[in-house]
């Protein structure tokens, strides 16, 4: 007779669940606190369900059964993580919320597969990274930007009389490939019912700022250019 005996399904449910609560609430009391959009309960609500189902698919299955059911749960939690990320203009907010939730479930999914220790050191790396990486996050935010390091979009833009639209487009190309910035592509935009802007964009991802200045200042000279002037949009 064996001296461990199994624990009835109901209780290893419960333990899961309750694994599950405990850590979802440490995770969701840090974002609780730095009062982001899906706080306490949203993540404590994300790793129980995700619990819940696994476990589910556990006695339902088997093994098996819990695999095919984390995947279900990966991609339902992506759609939630969907709904909490706001684009406005060019700043997207709630990437590190939606991640968050993901994280959740993955904790709720381990303790639902019965792996509370697992499950544990998920919480502990999640919550390092909200907490302990932000005080390195903060420093390379104060960091002057150096635009020979950084990789980015750079375009250049003139503005010109809609006549004058085909010479400046050869000025520019001119100008630009004189000072070793090739251009990857050039479009016309029209800005009113007699001007123009042309547009190049460069194939570097990487530029001297003094050297486009002084690009954009020769340009600015030109008979024919009304304005000149450059601008850079960091890539994703």
């Amino acid at each position: 007779m064996s001296a461990f005996t199994p624990l009835p399904e109901f209780v290893n449910s419960a333990i899961s669940l309750i694994v599950a609560f405990g850590l979802g609430t440490l995770i969701g009391a840090e974002r609780q606190y730095r009062q982001r959009t899906a706080g306490l309960r949203t993540n404590v609500l994300v790793a129980v369900g995700a619990s819940a189902f696994v476990d589910l698919g556990m006695r339902l299955e088997g093994s098996r059964g819990a695999v095919s059911t984390v995947a279900y749960v990966i991609s339902g939690v992506g759609f939630l993580g969907a709904g909490v990320i706001m684009k406005k203009g060019m700043n997207v907010r709630g990437l590190n919320t939606a991640a968050t939730l993901w994280c959740s479930a993955a904790v709720g999914a381990f303790a639902g597969a019965d792996f509370p220790l697992e499950a544990a050191f998920v919480t502990a790396a999640v919550l390092a990274g909200n907490t302990l990486l932000r005080p390195l996050v903060n420093a390379i935010n104060r960091a002057p930007i150096d635009e020979s390091q950084t990789e980015a979009t750079y375009e250049v833009q003139v503005t010109v009389q809609a006549d004058e639209a085909g010479p400046a487009r050869d000025l520019l190309v001119e100008r630009l490939e004189a000072a070793n910035y090739p251009v990857g592509g050039i479009e016309v935009v029209e800005r009113g019912e007699d001007t123009v802007e042309v547009v190049a964009t460069l194939v570097a991802t990487a530029v001297e700022s003094a050297e486009l200045d002084a690009v954009v200042s020769a340009l600015a000279r030109a008979p024919s250019v009304v304005h000149a002037t450059w601008s850079v949009q960091t890539a994703d």
